[in-house]
């Protein structure tokens, strides 16, 4: 994953500085915009507008949520301001339910998405991704008197809580478990803290984070997956879309490079989560 991810860094070092940041000064576009207004691709049509529409849940902490002055925050907002900074454009960010947000992508509603999404190989078969801007640990969380789930295994046969259509829930469900399906975060742990199911996935620091919120509340990490998942973000398939990819994937090189991740990282989740170590 290392050795591929450094690969495609050097790529793009190459491709997207090309297509956008040529002849620019602090990150900003400039005469890209007129030079490529011809080519109809998406990135001239967000640059033109001025704006790139993001797509998030609004209901995730630390990833995307809303504080006490119900302001939209979290670690996936000010990494969308980030880049739509450094594509010259503003952010707009539209909220929904994580089943609608990839239906959206599909139907030109949404320019990206930016919402903690774990690369799998059946979302790329769907769906372009950026290179990687943050890695995730899946954790399973049960009550603190649970003593039947030790290991992924056990979970075969228990019943779990998920966004029906997310990674988690499919983790469960590949490791045998019955996953009822919830609109969010919030839900899911009303059910396990109440003994309607017996455990749910989710990222380890999200865990961390509703601990820190809820520090009375009876849960626990079971175990953990050992597998570590990429988190990046997803676009519409084709042409129209490479030159955005390749953009945004300057932004995300630059914006790591600069140790900006990181410090929005240790900001939201207490840990480094934009480096795969």
């Amino acid at each position: 994953m290392k050795r591929s991810y450094i690969a495609r860094l050097a790529l793009i070092a190459v491709t997207a500085s090309a297509l956008l940041f040529s002849g620019c000064s602090g990150g900003k576009t400039s005469d890209t915009v007129q030079e490529n207004a011809a080519s109809g691709d998406l990135l001239s049509r967000i640059q033109e507008k001025g704006e790139i529409v993001i797509a998030m849940e609004g209901t995730w902490a630390p990833w995307t949520y809303h504080d006490e002055e119900d302001e939209l925050v979290g670690y996936d907002v000010e990494v969308g301001r980030l880049i739509a900074e450094k594509l010259g454009v503003e952010p707009v960010f539209v909220e929904g339910a994580w089943d609608g947000l990839l239906a959206g992508i599909d139907a030109g509603r949404y320019d990206i998405m930016i919402n903690g999404v774990d690369v799998t190989p059946e979302r790329q078969e769907a769906y372009d991704f950026s290179i990687p801007y943050a890695y995730n640990r899946m954790a399973v969380i049960v009550r603190g008197d649970n003593e039947d789930i030790k290991t992924m295994e056990d979970l075969a046969g228990k019943h779990t809580a998920n966004t029906i259509s997310s990674t988690y829930a499919e983790k469960a469900e590949s490791y045998g478990a019955e996953v009822t399906g919830v609109d969010d975060l919030n839900q899911t742990f009303e059910l396990l803290l109440s003994d309607r199911i017996d455990a749910t996935l989710n990222a380890e620091v999200t865990y961390y984070d509703y601990m820190k919120a809820h520090p009375d509340a009876d849960l626990r990490i079971a175990c953990l997956d050992p597998e570590v998942t990429e988190v990046a973000i997803p676009m519409r398939k084709g042409e129209e879309t490479e030159s955005l990819r390749a953009a945004i994937d300057q932004a995300i090189a630059e914006l790591s490079e600069a140790g900006e991740l990181t410090e929005l990282s240790e900001k939201y989740f207490g840990t480094d989560i934009s480096k795969a170590e």
